[in-house]
């Protein structure tokens, strides 16, 4: 079950449009679809959780924790809609586009992608590239 809540003034206008595709996603990785919780919040919200439980004292856009067992991928995403859109400006691509970009970047993490080496960024971004061209396909 994927479930969107929110601790800012942002609200998805298509929750289940987006849960439909990140779905597909976890099945297109032949895993099965535990409990997603996305959680949408500022840059202060998530910049206290990047500090207090990853000790790094920085903004981000994304942190997400995995409680993925087996098969089944779960856990929770964090997501600073303000990064989110400032990230969209200076990548110079839509909001929609790079807030979908972050949902499914969360998704490939708890599938097993990883993006710490080099090598593995070229994959993850390749993975999101993919996972994005099949929400096109699905609207």
């Amino acid at each position: 079950m994927i479930n969107f809540n929110y601790e800012s003034d942002f609200t998805l206008d298509n929750e289940e449009a987006i849960a439909t595709w990140l779905s597909a996603v976890i099945v297109s990785e032949n895993k099965s679809e535990g409990e997603i919780n996305y959680i949408f919040c500022d840059d202060e919200y998530l910049h206290k959780i990047n500090v207090e439980y990853l000790d790094h004292d920085t903004l981000t856009d994304v942190i997400s924790f995995d409680y993925t067992m087996g098969n089944e991928i779960s856990g929770d995403v964090f997501v600073s809609v303000e990064r989110v859109l400032d990230n969209s400006k200076d990548y110079k691509t839509s909001f929609d586009e790079e807030l979908k970009r972050v949902l499914v970047h969360g998704v490939l993490h708890y599938c097993g992608y990883k993006d710490k080496s080099e090598a593995d960024e070229i994959l993850m971004r390749s993975k999101e590239e993919e996972k994005l061209t099949m929400f096109h396909v699905e609207q």
